[in-house]
């Protein structure tokens, strides 16, 4: 017999029923969110992306005017007469790695003054007049034969510098100017220059391979070779006619792309930047003062990080400093650079206090009691940086003096906030709470705070979220009920709903982190979200707890926060019915659940899934279980295919067929490995669909599939049933 379950409540109803299409629609809430800050040194002007409604794709490049505050659009896609929809592939891998799904303006690039900006719109180059007013004509077209590539300005933004077809090119701003120069290309399609690689893009943060010098006169561009990386397929079952797209994945233990660096100078001359590729291999990210070039390049294992400076008439390199770990070094955004006194600024872990501080020439100058997640910029002789303090589910902008003087909260300790910076006193703040369904974005300025206005709208359910520390670890955990039950109504059955892995929380203090988790709660389940070991801002030490086994930890957490919760809310979970699902690494262990403990998971929904860690890339996957061929054996403890004869509980895989970061291959071999062993399971393709799921058709399908799943597996009532329970 069916259980039955008056949910969702008559008062949230409508909403309910519209939430997954307002969800798709906005792109998870996220259109119409001022975003992409730049700000003058001067503090006269910030340059920014916002859509014009919550509900609009097509992004817009806006500049707001300080101290008046006035804002001006000095791009709009529609009235530039420029679709964005036929993008070359180097950008829809670009928008890919970012997980960019919008359109029109999503990305650009400033001069030094912020006076200027440049931009593509489907492979076509503008320039963008930030002074000027827009009714005359502050942007235009820049003539380029073919499609353009992550345009930048040099510092002065009197020349373009762009890829077109594999190579590197540089355009004058004047527009009576010479043609576009090829700077530096090889006639081969397994080299580029100024691109990054698919692991930089992906797994670095490093979205770009070129940088100008600050005299505006050399850059430094990337050589990337790819002719020794494996070559994948990615392809449509649907058109058999279609032609698979052709992939460089470097797989983990597998050849990685041969990453070069040069500077190149306007006439095309090259001079070799020699550092120690064979230690040191990964470049992760280029800094260029008004000094010289600096590096930051790791060896493979991630267990070293080398900061290099780069001697511009020569090309030799200089050691500057180097900072190792047992396990590895994490990247840190916004970190190295160089100030203008020549110190280095970085980050460093600190094994005494267990913290992430920020450093100078290898002194830490942030508080012990501070995790730092990046730094935004530099204002005013100290570093704007995000940081958590002894909670890591809110993060809060800082100001840290850099002669070791008291650091500054610069936004309230509750909720998640971010910061752009520049100039000495401007300070951009976007900042999410559990009270409010949207952000708030301010200007901090010498003359005052400005609000930035948001279009993006708010969500039609408000989650009614509990967070806790849980269990002996004080696991974060967020427990979401639905609107209009009390304990007498009788425990619920239970919905986990994690992301569980490293890089990544879904327990936060803000409210857009959990829209989705109160819909299936609103459905009628006790959702519960946990952040466990291996998830950031809790401190190194954490971090590091799945070196080697990344199934052991993540899952034992996941049973933890679900008996603990069980014990802090009692009456509220039915641990008799407990499903559990996720996507990415979620997706990875919520099919871990079901496969490893069936006695505590009931069914699982598994999106995207990484099923065998041989399949998945080699930046992400050697930092915590090493080389395939040195440690076998971590491979197979944290693999899912092994476990498959053991499925004894109901699994729903989902997979985009286009998903170029979690290969289909994943899910297609835990599927074969299920039937092979006789275990019944589901399997929903994806048609043209990546890891981002854009689409918004497939975005709300796949929440009222889900559900459906569930509701299946639980033996609870189908949502036809639970409306025909509430209606006159």
């Amino acid at each position: 017999m069916t259980a039955q379950r008056p949910f969702p409540a008559e008062g949230v109803r409508a909403a309910w029923e519209a939430f997954p299409r307002q969800h798709a629609r906005t792109q998870r809430f996220t259109l119409g969110t001022p975003r992409g800050f730049t700000v003058a040194p001067d503090g006269s002007r910030i340059a920014f992306i916002r859509s014009s409604a919550g509900d609009d794709p097509v992004g817009r490049l806006w500049v707001l005017d300080l101290p008046a505050g006035a804002e001006r659009c000095v791009a709009d896609p529609a009235e530039l007469g420029a679709a964005s929809g036929d993008l070359p592939p180097e950008e829809r891998a670009r928008r890919e790695r970012v997980r960019e799904s919008g359109g029109g303006i999503t990305a650009y690039a400033a001069d030094e003054a912020v006076s200027k900006a440049v931009f593509t719109l489907g492979g076509r180059l503008f320039l963008a007049d930030l002074d000027a007013d827009p009714e005359a004509g502050a942007t235009r077209a820049v003539t380029v034969d073919g499609a353009v590539v992550d345009p930048r300005l040099d510092p002065a933004g009197e020349r373009i510098a762009f890829v077109r077809a594999g190579a590197l090119w540089v355009v004058d701003v004047d527009p009576v100017a010479d043609e576009p120069r090829r700077l530096v290309g090889e006639d081969d399609p397994d080299i580029t220059w100024g691109l990054p690689e698919f692991v930089a893009a992906e797994e670095m943060d490093r979205q770009r391979g070129f940088w100008w010098a600050p005299d505006g006169r050399t850059l430094a561009v990337a050589r990337v070779d790819v002719s020794t990386v494996t070559t994948w397929y990615v392809t449509d079952p649907a058109d058999p006619a279609g032609v698979p797209t052709a992939l460089r994945y470097p797989a983990a233990g597998a050849p990685n792309a041969d990453v070069t660096l040069a500077l190149v100078d306007l006439d095309g001359r090259r001079l070799h930047i020699g550092w120690d590729r064979a230690t040191y291999p990964y470049l992760a990210d280029v800094w260029w003062s008004t000094r010289r070039p600096l590096l930051a390049a790791q060896t493979r294992d991630q267990r070293r990080l080398a900061f290099v400076t780069v001697d511009p008439t020569t090309g030799a390199c200089e050691p500057l400093r180097e900072l190792a770990d047992d396990r590895w070094v994490d990247l840190v955004p916004g970190v190295p650079r160089v100030l203008d006194d020549g110190r280095l600024l970085h980050a460093l872990d600190d094994p005494e206090a267990d913290a992430r501080r920020l450093a100078v020439n290898g002194v830490a100058v942030s508080p012990q009691d501070l995790q730092i997640r990046g730094v935004a910029g530099i204002a005013d002789g100290a570093a704007i940086v995000t940081a958590s303090a002894d909670d890591p589910t809110a993060v809060a902008v800082w100001r840290i003096p850099l002669d070791g003087a008291d650091a500054e909260p610069l936004t309230p300790a509750a909720g998640v906030h971010q910061a752009a910076a520049g100039g000495d006193v401007v300070v951009v703040i976007t900042g999410r709470t559990l009270d409010r369904p949207d952000a708030l974005t301010e200007v901090h300025h010498a003359g005052g705070t400005l609000t930035i206005a948001t279009n993006a709208r708010a969500p039609a359910l408000a989650p009614r979220v509990q967070q806790a520390a849980l269990g002996a670890r004080g696991l974060r955990s967020a427990l979401l009920l639905p609107n209009g039950w009390t304990v007498d109504d009788g425990p619920l059955p239970v919905l986990c709903d994690p992301y569980g892995g490293p890089h990544a929380q879904r327990v936060m203090q803000a409210r857009a982190a959990f829209g989705v988790s109160q819909w299936f709660a609103d459905a009628g389940y006790a959702v519960l979200v946990t952040d466990g070991r291996g998830s950031p801002g809790r401190g190194p030490a954490w971090e590091r707890t799945i070196a080697g086994d990344l199934a052991t930890a993540p899952l034992a957490d996941q049973v933890d926060a679900l008996h603990a919760a069980a014990e802090a809310f009692p009456g509220t979970l039915d641990l008799d019915r407990v499903a559990i699902r996720g996507w990415s690494f979620g997706g990875y262990l919520a099919a871990l659940a079901v496969l490893r403990r069936p006695d505590v998971f009931h069914a699982a929904v598994a999106g995207a899934p990484v099923t065998e860690w041989r399949l998945y890339d080699t930046h992400y996957t050697e930092r915590y279980l090493g080389l395939p061929e040195a440690d076998a054996d971590a491979y197979d403890r944290s693999g899912l295919l092994r476990d498959a004869p053991g499925l004894t509980r109901p699994l729903l895989l989902i997979h985009g067929l286009a998903d170029d970061n979690v290969v289909a291959a994943h899910t297609l071999r835990l599927s074969r490995a299920l039937l092979e062993a006789g275990r019944p399971h589901r399997v929903l393709p994806l048609v043209g669909v990546t890891h981002m799921t854009p689409q918004e058709a497939v975005a709300e399908a796949l929440l009222r599939l889900q559900l459906d799943f569930l509701d299946d597996a639980l033996d609870v009532a189908p949502q036809s049933a639970q409306t025909s329970l509430v209606s006159p």
